[in-house]
């Protein structure tokens, strides 16, 4: 799989031949959601796409001023691709956004961001490529209730393979009793496995739209499921998580199902990660390769963890950029917060995985989640990385041990830093700590994106009063 088109001529033979009749432009906001334009075929030409359609900056959230709203969308026809899900032909255009105003690539656009990071690399003569695989979990349930008024607050999912549902009585059928139960979910058949067809469904429509898929399984949790696809360069791992989630959830609401890829809906069970593999490479060689070493690691890829772990607490506010995040991150649900590399050992926040020769030696991060921008979290953690490789950071480890057996007094006695345990600790780290990040993400993002975060989820979350809270406090 992979490109169905290489240049703008092509763009158009490809929508002619399979008769589009709408162009949808698409773009990221800085929380990483996707929205779009959709354009008749018939008023789009080769002129547009190079320069660029007009929309309303103004509108989007966090954005633009409304005495300065007009900005471009420059789409990228190399990514064309027709949308599986609309009644009538339609092709998809992923767009970056331009800003009139500096003429350049908007400084709050993620994408943009991305291929910024990119450049930084190629010329300080650090690497010319690099590459990234996300595997995004996430959940199917069957129905889902939320409400935040003054005086209630609450939610409520289900699915049929909670094992809260042991005792239901369905109408028309009888309770199977096939249920994977509690941290029970990994690779059981079915009937247990309720989701074996609609994971097909969606692993095939994943491969209509461009990207190569691997395989597919139930993940960990009741409810839970992960397809794995094949790496790509920065953008292009960027905008398969765009492609990917687009797909999961569209597929998963034609079944008269809902999808999530929020880090924690269940308590008890285990979350929603975003691990993502990573290596740089120059002139067609894996500079994270070095025969022999821990793991085949080089030291340039050792220095590229380092940074990272060095800079967690800025880059936490970018790769698990949510208050749910947090509590995904606890100890014994495959969520490591320790800040340590280690072979083969999924308990340490870097894992090297096994059986990696020259081509497939990498490194891979733990801790991110799904409701991470991607292009923002990947542009985060190389940019630590290189800042690692330029300062020759030694980060804590290997360590080959079960990490989550190890208590809070005595990974503080090892001296074994950890991830920000909530998201206000990550964007006070942020906030203290962004110059690795510059000038790939400016200083005017920096600052806007703080205090959105801070105004959309730090403090309205931390003046919510939760059911948990009642069951300890109110009698007091």
């Amino acid at each position: 799989m992979g490109k169905f088109v290489n240049n703008i001529e092509e763009f158009f033979t490809f929508c002619n031949e399979n008769d589009v009749q709408f162009v949808d432009l698409r773009f990221s906001d800085i929380k990483g959601a996707w929205h779009h334009l959709s354009y008749r075929y018939s008023a789009v030409n080769a002129e547009n796409l190079e320069n660029g359609f007009p929309f309303d900056g103004s509108s989007i959230e966090n954005w633009q001023p409304i005495n300065e709203s007009d900005m471009l969308l420059k789409a990228d026809a190399t990514t064309a691709f027709l949308d599986p899900f609309t009644a009538d032909p339609t092709v998809i255009l992923f767009c970056d956004v331009y800003d009139i105003y500096k003429n350049e690539l908007y400084e709050r656009c993620p994408r943009s961001i991305a291929k910024k990071a990119l450049q930084y690399a190629t010329d300080h003569g650090i690497a010319d490529a690099a590459y990234f695989g996300p595997e995004n979990e996430f959940f199917i349930f069957d129905d889902v209730k939320f409400v935040d008024n003054m005086n209630e607050i609450g939610f409520k999912v289900d699915t049929e393979e909670g094992e809260w549902n042991s005792n239901t009585d369905y109408e028309g059928m009888y309770n199977t009793g096939h249920r994977p139960g509690t941290k029970g979910g990994y690779f059981p058949v079915a009937p247990t496995d309720s989701m074996v067809d609609m994971r097909a469904e969606m692993m095939q429509v994943l491969e209509q739209v461009g990207l190569e898929v691997i395989l597919g399984h139930h993940e960990v949790a009741q409810g839970q499921g992960e397809i794995g696809i094949v790496f790509g360069d920065i953008i292009t791992a960027g905008d398969n998580v765009q492609k990917y989630k687009y797909v999961c959830k569209m597929i998963a609401h034609l079944n008269g199902k809902t999808c999530t890829f929020m880090p924690k809906p269940l308590y008890g069970d285990n979350g929603n990660g975003m691990h993502v593999h990573q290596s740089l490479w120059k002139d067609g060689k894996n500079l994270f390769y070095k025969e022999g070493n821990y793991g085949n690691l080089s030291e340039l890829a050792v220095n590229y963890a380092a940074g990272i772990f060095k800079h967690s607490a800025a880059v936490a506010s970018f790769t698990n950029p949510t208050t749910n995040s947090y509590k995904r991150l606890l100890p014994g649900f495959e969520a490591p917060s320790i800040l340590t590399y280690s072979a083969k050992n999924r308990s340490a926040a870097c894992r090297v995985p096994y059986g990696a020769g020259e081509k497939a030696t990498r490194i891979e991060m733990r801790f991110p989640d799904s409701t991470a921008c991607p292009y923002l979290a990947f542009a985060a953690m190389m940019m630590a990385g290189l800042d690692g490789i330029s300062n020759k950071d030694v980060p804590v480890g290997p360590l080959d041990e079960d990490l989550f057996e190890l208590s809070q007094a005595e990974i503080a006695e090892r001296g074994i830093p950890q991830m920000p345990h909530t998201l206000r600790e990550a964007l006070e780290g942020l906030a203290q700590d962004y110059k690795f990040l510059e000038p790939v993400f400016s200083e005017e993002f920096i600052k806007t994106y703080l205090d959105y975060r801070f105004d959309r989820d730090v403090i309205p979350d931390e003046g919510r009063p939760t059911a948990y809270e009642f069951k300890t406090t109110y009698q007091c």
